[in-house]
């Protein structure tokens, strides 16, 4: 009887074990794309999906790389620039905007053929570019504090959204009427009326070093991270509530939403990515997974279901983007 009793016991506890050790991870690296000769710093990425183009910000080399996603590879690159930030595809002009840190200019290509069409000078550290698509303009944070409104057509600076310091992460809400900005030199978290132009500011609860920032549309969430200490936390876009604050990893620099799923992703130059998921008190940890030490800035793309993750060349591992699939 105490052997059946043992037996027993071990067929109940066997499908567990199993299951932790065969239980599929909730991002799975499908590919690796080189980026070729890239040194240093690689920022923020964009996505052309009419041409199923990745476009990269290759700070550290001031030039664009230009990915064909479809063939797996490097199509070109565009030299010549100065610390390229921010880079957004606007689909109703069919242009490219980088912003340059280096010179304060936002540089306008062609999307068909990425020839250079214009300059538009912001003065000062251009960074983080955000198409609006309700009104068919576009945002570029820069400056000690503003974010420019651009018009696409005639490449020319309409006006300005003005905080407190340089804004770093921002992003505009589903409805198009709304816009949170992170501004850590102020220790705030700004939100943005578009249309009545009027600010106020949401709670940090002592938190900063405020780069990356999502919106959660589905559960009316902003998401934030800071560095300092490392936190994810979701606050209501309604009134600003903390809804949850969780440990994240550290350095990070993007955070994006997979609605699909109910996760968020954020990636840490400390070299992995969270995976977190939406629960009925927030959001919790689901998993850590492993990228490279530096690769702080991703993409994720839910037209085409994948997370895009920028790594710096390092002297065992070559500049690329790293592909990762979402597991159901």
């Amino acid at each position: 009887m105490l052997r059946w009793a043992i037996l027993l016991a071990a067929s109940l506890i066997w499908p567990a074990v199993t299951g932790a050790q065969t239980a599929s991870p909730p991002l799975i690296l499908e590919a690796k794309i080189p980026l070729g000769q890239v040194s240093g710093r690689v920022d923020h990425l964009g996505i052309d999906l009419k041409r199923q183009r990745l476009l990269v910000a290759e700070l550290g080399n001031n030039s664009l790389g230009v990915v064909d996603l479809a063939a797996g590879k490097v199509l070109r690159r565009i030299t010549g620039l100065s610390e390229p930030q921010g880079v957004a595809y606007v689909p109703f002009a069919d242009s490219v905007f980088v912003a340059n840190a280096g010179d304060g200019s936002v540089r306008v290509l062609r999307g068909e053929d990425l020839t250079a069409v214009g300059r538009i000078e912001l003065g000062d550290d251009a960074d983080n570019v955000r198409v609006d698509t309700a009104r068919e303009r576009v945002l570029v944070g820069y400056g000690k504090g503003a974010l420019a409104l651009i018009d696409p057509i005639s490449l020319s600076k309409t006006g300005d959204i003005r905080v407190k310091a340089h804004p770093e992460g921002f992003q505009i809400d589903d409805t198009g009427g709304q816009v949170f900005v992170n501004v850590p030199d102020a220790r705030e978290i700004v939100m943005a009326d578009l249309t009545a132009g009027s600010t106020r500011s949401l709670p940090t609860q002592g938190a900063g070093s405020n780069f990356p920032m999502a919106i959660d549309g589905e559960a009316h969430q902003v998401l934030v991270v800071f560095r300092s200490p490392p936190t994810l936390m979701a606050l209501s876009s309604q009134d600003g509530r903390v809804v949850a604050k969780l440990e994240t990893c550290g350095d990070a620099d993007d955070v994006f939403v997979d609605a699909k799923r109910h996760r968020a992703y954020v990636s840490c130059g400390e070299g992995v990515v969270d995976v977190f998921e939406q629960r009925e008190a927030g959001y919790g940890h689901l998993a850590r997974v492993p990228t490279v030490s530096g690769a702080r800035t991703s993409l994720f793309v839910p037209e085409l279901d994948r997370l895009y993750v920028a790594v710096r060349a390092q002297p065992n591992e070559p500049a690329a983007i790293w592909v990762f699939r979402p597991a159901p």
